[in-house]
């Protein structure tokens, strides 16, 4: 059980990835044990909130100093460009729910590593985005463990 929790825990670590990929891994991984789907939530869930904090500061610390790379200050500012056309607009209607929102929509390319990054472009100061990246977190937690555990039901017809 403890290596499919630290394998849930590293696949949560994996940008694009994240809580998107450890719960189900861990659903499946630990199918048999009785509420194993708890643990596997609640280090999803913790590893992602925390996630987001650290890659802001990482942000904030080293950008300036990474861009002086060529291909990584082209890389930054496409990814710059594609956030300002994704998320600016939703944000200056919405205003913070909208980047809760994209941080807990389920798909790749959304999440807390591109979360950080549009609150970094954005200019959100760092204990504003911890409650913007706990509440998507959540909502994506969430919305992952409701799936997995309506499916999960679906796999009892061929195990028996």
């Amino acid at each position: 059980m403890i290596q499919e929790l630290l394998i849930v825990f590293l696949l949560t670590l994996i940008p694009t990835l994240e809580l998107r990929a450890g719960i189900p891994y861990g659903f499946i991984a630990l199918a048999n044990v009785s509420y194993g789907w708890v643990y596997v939530v609640v280090i999803s869930l913790l590893t992602n909130i925390l996630l987001g904090p650290i890659v802001y500061f990482i942000l904030n610390k080293f950008v300036h100093i990474l861009r002086k790379i060529k291909i990584i200050d082209r890389l930054y500012i496409k990814k710059v460009s594609h956030i300002h056309k994704k998320i600016f607009p939703k944000t200056e209607i919405y205003g913070d729910v909208a980047l809760s929102v994209f941080i807990g929509i389920p798909l790749p390319g959304t999440g807390s590593y591109t979360g950080a990054l549009a609150a970094y472009i954005l200019g959100i100061k760092p204990q504003k985005f911890f409650w913007i990246n706990l509440v998507g977190v959540l909502i994506a937690g969430t919305i992952v463990t409701i799936v997995m555990l309506s499916g999960s039901q679906l796999f009892t017809i061929f195990i028996k």
